[in-house]
């Protein structure tokens, strides 16, 4: 990944016979996205897995950390003119839109998704490979015992589809079998109760993850 420029900074001048690199830097790609949507484009790509692992271990849930991503980079780009190099750098602007939709998340307890409809972008089903992908992203192991506690708070069939997948590590075709349900079911199931156990986690002041945030 390319690191942003401080504010301010100048790029030094290559040696002679040094290769010169020609990618923007992110603040350059948000000034440049006012007029070239495309220069948008390449901030995606260049941030969103980062971003969704940043959303995956702080909610525990796939669906969630997907929409939650999707609304941060809609919302960015309807906000991209109020952008100033003379602030924070590109990647620190941007996880600070990251950190405002997070923080109405577990105010809310959903995702907003007013930037998405604003921008005409249909909400679309996560994909069983895509769930399983970003469900991945998350690491249990620091809150097990928390977990465990937090489980009493949720309905009987979510506190049974984690048990089974969270804590017994059962794929979901046979958390399905043993809860005489589809796969979809399952993983609906798992991911409502990963939403809810996030929320009460972040009440009780249980942290998910101790990384230094962007």
């Amino acid at each position: 990944m390319v690191r942003a420029e401080r504010p301010g900074s100048r790029r030094r001048e290559p040696d002679e016979g040094e290769a010169v690199s020609t990618e923007r830097t992110d603040s350059e790609l948000l000034l440049a996205s006012r007029a070239d949507p495309d220069a948008f484009t390449e901030l995606y790509r260049r941030h969103a897995e980062d971003l969704l692992r940043y959303f995956a271990r702080r909610t525990l849930d796939p669906e969630a950390a997907a929409e939650l991503t999707a609304e941060t980079f809609a919302q960015a780009f309807a906000s991209r003119a109020t952008y100033s190099d003379t602030g924070a750098n590109g990647v620190a602007w941007l996880y600070g839109v990251a950190r405002h939709q997070l923080g109405r998340f577990f105010r809310n307890g959903r995702v907003d998704s007013a930037s998405r409809r604003r921008l005409g972008m249909p909400e679309r089903p996560l994909p069983p490979e895509d769930y399983e992908r970003i469900e991945d992203l998350v690491d249990f192991a620091p809150i097990k015992d928390a977990l465990v506690e937090a489980l009493e708070t949720l309905s009987s069939d979510q506190r049974e589809a984690l048990k089974l997948h969270v804590i017994s590590g059962l794929a979901y075709p046979e958390v399905a079998k043993r809860l005489a349900c589809t796969e979809d079911n399952a993983r609906q199931r798992v991911s409502r109760g990963l939403r809810r156990l996030a929320i009460v986690l972040q009440e009780r002041g249980v942290r998910a993850v101790t990384e230094v945030e962007a």
